[in-house]
Parts: C-alpha cells; sequence; structure tokens
C-alpha cells in the first residue's frame, strides 16, 4: 500500500486535530476506531482501489513482466513505493503486475528507452505522489466531515460510511484527473509539434521564475491559514496569468513559481502581469521576477541548463516589485513597442561570470 493510501485511511479514521476543517464546523465526539475495524477499512480501500488482493511476491511479479527480479524491483522503487524485505513476502496485486509489464511493453516497442526507464517511473511516481497527496486530503475531509454529522458511530457504521463515501469519490475524482491529463496532453502536443520526440530534447524557450520577497521572515508572523492564503492567491494568479499568454507552470515550490513560453512577446507579458496582479493588495509582500531566454534542456517535464541558472540568478538579483530579463531576451523586445528596456551594469553572481541584466517595463507612452 503507498504512503497516500495510508495516509487516507488514517485521516478518515481518527478524530481531526483541533485547527482541522472538521473541527470549525462539527463539535460532535471523536470517532474512536479500534485497530481491528482499522484493518478491516485498510484491507477494503486497497482492494477497492486497486483491483483485488496481494497475490504476487517479487519473483513471480518480474516473471509475469518478463524481467529480472532486481529489474522489476528498481521500477518500482523508482515509482515512489517500498519493497517489502522478505523476498516472499505477497505484496502486489493483479493490477500491480499489469503495470509493471505495461512499462516493460513501452520499452520493448521503443516509446520509452530503457536507457531512461527508471528515470521516467521516477517522474510518474513523484508527479501522482503529489496529486494523490492533495487528493487524500480533499477525500479525508469530506469523509470526515460527513462520520461528524452521522448519529451512529457504531464501529461496522462507520466502515460502511467511509466505504460508501470512497466509492463515490473515488470515480468523480479519477474521472476528473483523467480529462485534465488528457487536455494538458493535447495542450502539450500543440507545443512540441516538429519538435525531437524523445524523453529528453533541448529547445529554445524563455525560463522565468516569480518569487516572494522576504517569504522566510514573512512566514514567522503568519499562522497555517493565513499562510495557506497567501499561497493559494499566489499560486492561483500566476496559474492564471501564465496559462492566459501561452505559458505554462513548470513546477511551484513553495515561494515560487518557475514558468516557461516560447514567445518572447507573452514571457513578458506573464512577467509584468504577475507583478501588476499578484499579491497586489497594499499588506501583500512584493514579488520579483527573472527571464532568461535560449536552449533549454526539457527533461521528463522539467527544464535544467544555464538558461534556468540564468533566470534564477536574475530573479535573485531583482529589487521587490520589478523584472529583470538577460540579454538574449532584451534583443528580441527591442523592437516590440509594448515594452521599454534599460540597461544595468553586468554583474557577477555565483556560476556567472558576467551577467548581463535590463530592466523590463511596460511602454505606456503613446
Amino acid at each position: 500500500m503507498s504512503s497516500s493510501e495510508s495516509e487516507w485511511i488514517d485521516e478518515v479514521t481518527e478524530p481531526a486535530p483541533a485547527e482541522s476543517h472538521a473541527a470549525e464546523h462539527h463539535t460532535a465526539d471523536p470517532v474512536d476506531v479500534d485497530a481491528h475495524l482499522l484493518s478491516r477499512i485498510q484491507a477494503d480501500i486497497e482492494e477497492s482501489l486497486l483491483g483485488g488482493p496481494r497475490c504476487f511476491t517479487q519473483s513471480q511479479i518480474a516473471e509475469f513482466a518478463g524481467v529480472t527480479r532486481e529489474r522489476a524491483d528498481r521500477l518500482w522503487v523508482a515509482m515512489g513505493f517500498a519493497v517489502d524485505e522478505d523476498p516472499d513476502a505477497v505484496m502486489f496485486t493483479q493490477q500491480d503486475a499489469d503495470a509493471l509489464k505495461t512499462i516493460i511493453d513501452m520499452v520493448n516497442r521503443g516509446v520509452i528507452s530503457q536507457s531512461s526507464e527508471v528515470a521516467a517511473a521516477r517522474s510518474l511516481g513523484q508527479s501522482m505522489s503529489r496529486l494523490a497527496e492533495w487528493q487524500v486530503s480533499l477525500i479525508s475531509t469530506h469523509i470526515i466531515d460527513q462520520l461528524a454529522d452521522s448519529a451512529d458511530h457504531e464501529p461496522e457504521a462507520i466502515r460502511k460510511i467511509v466505504l460508501r463515501l470512497g466509492a463515490e469519490i473515488i470515480p468523480a475524482v479519477e474521472s476528473l484527473q483523467t480529462y485534465v491529463w488528457k487536455r494538458h496532453v493535447a495542450s502539450s502536443t500543440g507545443r512540441n509539434v516538429g519538435n525531437p520526440g524523445e524523453e529528453v530534447a533541448s529547445r529554445v524557450l524563455v525560463v522565468g521564475f516569480a518569487d516572494i520577497v522576504g517569504y522566510t521572515s514573512l512566514t514567522r508572523g503568519l499562522d497555517s491559514a493565513e499562510l495557506n492564503d497567501l499561497l493559494e492567491r499566489f499560486e492561483s494568479a500566476s496559474t492564471e496569468i501564465i496559462g492566459r499568454n501561452y505559458g505554462w507552470v513548470v513546477k511551484t515550490v513553495g515561494d515560487e513559481v518557475m514558468f516557461a513560453a516560447e514567445s518572447p512577446h507573452y514571457a513578458a507579458e506573464i512577467a509584468l502581469q504577475i507583478q501588476q496582479a499578484v499579491l497586489a493588495d497594499h499588506d501583500d509582500p512584493q514579488l520579483r521576477v527573472g527571464l532568461a531566454m535560449g536552449p533549454t534542456l526539457v527533461r521528463f517535464g522539467d527544464l535544467y541548463g544555464s538558461v534556468v541558472n540564468k533566470a534564477a540568478r536574475l530573479t535573485s538579483s531583482a529589487r521587490p516589485g520589478t523584472v529583470l530579463i538577460d540579454s538574449e531576451l532584451a534583443t528580441q523586445l527591442g523592437s516590440d513597442a509594448n515594452f521599454k528596456l534599460r540597461h544595468l551594469r553586468p554583474r557577477r553572481v555565483r556560476g556567472i561570470d558576467r551577467l548581463e541584466q535590463y530592466v523590463l517595463r511596460r511602454n505606456l507612452e503613446p
């Protein structure tokens, strides 16, 4: 069982902490669940999610997929799951076996190269793990609310409520997840037509970072709810602006969002609109944004290379409330009447002896 599945089970069967959503809206007594009932709920949920009981050992699942046990273990661990120390432990379901065989079949057909199969499994696992953590929280909150509203706290009644709600919610979440994934595949396909069809490729992109100024000290003065509200407004508004201007979010890490765009014009629009519209309340912290353009290594959905490093250094160098760009992007924007550029003195930063930097502003002159 994955950590996310276990976490869901723990959350839906234990009392909500005092600061949780459930505690804010309900005064029902905590629901006490004994260990035997918890184990039954665990088994029921796992069979429901994974389509059946565990029935394969490590050697058996490897034989089913037609690979060595060592290779099967590497792929399983790469996806973020533990391998039992006992090689004879029955720990895999039929769907686990089918999933492993699917990966091997994709490698055999050349869809995934064998040299990158572990990296591909790791990328998939990391993406799904983060998504699962959010979904567990969403589902658990709803189930806790329903348990708190229920007048029947008998163990068997609790089990039936949890299983019923899980059966209602999970298919809806799965359907929505599948649709959003397909929509992103369609969008990414549009961006990548004509580019090398490999897991790793180099493309000319504009890479950007938007960073909350003074985030570390800011967190000391905010409680959990206030910090959550700040990050939600930051991520939500940034994501909307990036998508509206034909860019895409690469990742968000706490106080920072990393994004990319193919068009220099739209990348500049993203940066300026983020400065103007994101965290725009009087008491909100300021932002700084950095952009750099050039050949970028695209690897399993993430970006790497000197352009990424340059964009990060420009972001760190930018004054609060400003946008800094590199010379390559400045050259592309030099003839764009929508923007004004001001050349600053080059700086020496870690990893770059001479960082050319330009302040990007909107041209307000008629």
